[in-house]
């Protein structure tokens, strides 16, 4: 089994059209077809299935899909490693991001983190919910960043940053009036969400504002980046929640963030990380994510 051959499911699970995958690799459709076959016949198992409706995968073929993208992570992954040890780095640790987060305190954790240990390498990888996940789970990343707090066995969700919520509008939006903008008022209008597949914790925690109001809003678009929901805000289509850091930054052109009166939840941000950890590196990473404990009487 070749590293091409698996290249090449990828991009045809991704396309599920043969031609249009063959164009993606710059290669003719019988190659393609035949390293699909090839693959098939290694393993024992049918993944695609093609009908007059188009190409499908088959169960196995999601399965399979489950596992393959790792491959490619722990490659790039070893070759990062290896070029970092060239350059002098001692060690690398791995953080998965599952955004929108702050930027504010993730900037400054990452250049403290630089600071303070300068010998070694952070990498950043930007993931969906589950895939963050099934990285922690198969150690492929060494601790998670994200909205959400859904853990599997073997990892704690700490709460480390927490920012009010915002709500992005248009520039000629009537709700501009309100230096403070009520829930109920704003949920008078269309709603821009992110989506619940690429960003659980957003939605999750944007859902808990929902159900503080008896008549739910009517969701205009699921859209997958900060950049769309914001040009769909721009253009009128709706308005969205953001939260406080990215709103005290917004450069969006025809965009105005305004805060949400009282009673709202606040948007937060979990630290992912395995319940017993194993080396003082990534505890000190973690220390440095942590919050501080609470002072007790006994410390005063």
């Amino acid at each position: 089994m070749e590293l091409r051959h698996l290249h090449r499911f990828l991009t045809l699970a991704e396309e599920l059209h043969f031609s249009r995958a063959a164009e993606r690799l710059h290669i003719e459709q019988p190659p393609l077809s035949r390293a699909i076959t090839e693959l098939e016949q290694n393993l024992g198992v049918k993944l695609f299935e093609r009908t007059r409706r188009g190409t499908r995968l088959t169960f196995s073929g999601q399965v399979f899909l489950e596992d393959v993208p790792r491959i490619f992570v722990a490659l790039d992954q070893a070759i990062s490693n290896v070029r970092a040890a060239e350059q002098g780095y001692h060690r690398t640790l791995r953080i998965a991001v599952s955004a929108p987060l702050p930027p504010t305190p993730l900037a400054s954790f990452l250049a403290r983190c630089r600071e303070e240990e300068p010998e070694t390498n952070i990498r950043i990888f930007e993931t969906s919910s589950p895939q963050q996940l099934r990285g922690l789970r198969d150690a492929l990343y060494d601790i998670g960043l994200a909205r959400s707090s859904s853990v599997d066995d073997g990892f704690v969700a700490i709460p480390i940053w927490e920012e009010s919520m915002y709500l992005a509008v248009s520039v000629r939006h009537p709700l501009l009036t309100y230096k403070e903008v009520p829930l109920p008022l704003a949920m008078g209008y269309r709603l821009i969400i992110m989506d619940e597949k690429v960003h659980e914790g957003t939605f999750t925690q944007v859902e808990q504002a929902l159900t503080m109001l008896q008549c739910p809003p009517a969701i205009v678009e699921r859209v997958t980046s900060t950049d769309l929901m914001m040009t769909l805000v721009a253009a009128g289509y709706g308005v969205a929640f953001i939260g406080e850091y990215q709103a005290n930054s917004c450069k969006y052109e025809g965009v105005i963030a305004r805060p949400i009166s009282d009673p709202c939840p606040r948007l937060t941000t979990y630290l992912l990380r395995p319940s017993e950890v194993h080396t003082d590196p990534l505890q000190r990473l973690i220390d440095r994510l942590s919050p501080a404990p609470e002072a007790t009487e006994d410390d005063v």
